[in-house]
């Protein structure tokens, strides 16, 4: 294996360890962890997507999403210390791109809107935290360190550093002494 892949994998098991508290150790998550399991693969899949070898990427994020129970479009851009916990029920649309060091949480829905083609799927900057549950939909953007509460449901812009939560979604300005964890699990910023 080259070393950029190692090394990348490494980044990945140090950002995995950083922000599950469960993490007992390196070989635990790189073998149990099925949200590094999805991400390592859609890295192989995308590539092939990029190369315009569309069908066998889509068949292998397919089987991908069998073993993972994940779902990522082989077009969907994904950014580097990206970290899915527990992971079951993800799903990321074609056309999402999602920044550096992003963590989602299982259920979470990065969906598109309407049928046409063009961007349809979320962007969400460098550092967004998504709850349980959560659906961004369409070509929306989530500014970086931004954090979507469980459940809610996004269909509108978001400015850097907001907390977003409800049905739909209304964007409130983070104060500096929230912690991200305490957001996403706080009772009053979920459904």
């Amino acid at each position: 294996m080259p070393v950029a892949v190692i090394r990348r994998i490494r980044e990945d098991i140090a950002a995995a360890r950083m922000r599950d508290p469960a993490a007992r150790g390196g070989v635990e998550i790189a073998l149990l962890y099925p949200g590094l399991h999805a991400i390592w693969a859609h890295r192989v899949w995308h590539a092939l997507w990029r190369r315009r070898v569309r069908f066998l990427a889509r068949a292998g994020s397919q089987v991908t999403r069998w073993l993972t129970g994940i779902e990522i479009h082989p077009g969907a851009r994904i950014g580097r210390r990206f970290f899915i916990d527990h992971g079951m029920g993800v799903v990321i649309g074609e056309t999402a791109e999602v920044g550096d060091d992003v963590m989602l949480y299982h259920g979470v829905t990065l969906g598109g809107r309407q049928r046409e083609g063009g961007k349809r799927h979320p962007t969400l900057g460098n550092g967004v935290a998504v709850g349980a549950g959560a659906k961004i939909l369409g070509p929306v953007r989530i500014g970086a360190h931004s954090v979507v509460g469980a459940n809610a449901v996004v269909t509108r812009d978001a400015p850097a550093d907001s907390v977003l939560v409800g049905v739909p979604a209304k964007a409130r300005p983070r104060r500096g002494n929230e912690d991200t964890r305490a957001l996403l699990t706080a009772p009053e910023y979920s459904i």
